[in-house]
């Protein structure tokens, strides 16, 4: 195993939060973010849109208590902040389905700081 995936599964199992890798792209209306968030329930995921970025958060119930021979890949908390580009700012959905978390951002401008709820998708 490597370093970086020994650092990364020390503070996994610490309870630090990870960084979740994304993929985003816009479309002639929204600003779409796409996060993998593997082991998480979507009622776990808190999302918060604040002037220009949207922040991700995801917290596990439970930690899988294994005695593992080779672990590369870990299980949240998770945390992640996404600045957004000018223009987007609207509306904001959020759906959760096969452990990926998928955000939309309407064009548009928004004020303070904003909660969304996150809908789970079959």
């Amino acid at each position: 195993m490597s370093d970086t995936s020994d650092q990364t599964g020390a503070k996994a199992a610490g309870g630090e939060a990870q960084h979740v890798p994304v993929n985003a792209y816009e479309t002639s209306g929204a600003f779409v973010i796409v996060a993998p968030l593997p082991g998480v329930m979507a009622e776990d995921v808190t999302i918060e849109v604040e002037g220009g970025s949207v922040l991700i958060k995801a917290e596990m119930r439970t930690a899988a208590e294994k005695d593992y021979v080779l672990h590369e890949w870990h299980y949240g908390p998770y945390e992640r902040t996404v600045d957004l580009p000018d223009g987007f700012g609207g509306e904001v959905e959020a759906s959760f389905a096969n452990g990926q978390l998928a955000l939309r951002v309407q064009r548009g401008s928004g004020s303070g700081r904003r909660s969304v709820a996150v809908s789970q998708k079959a």
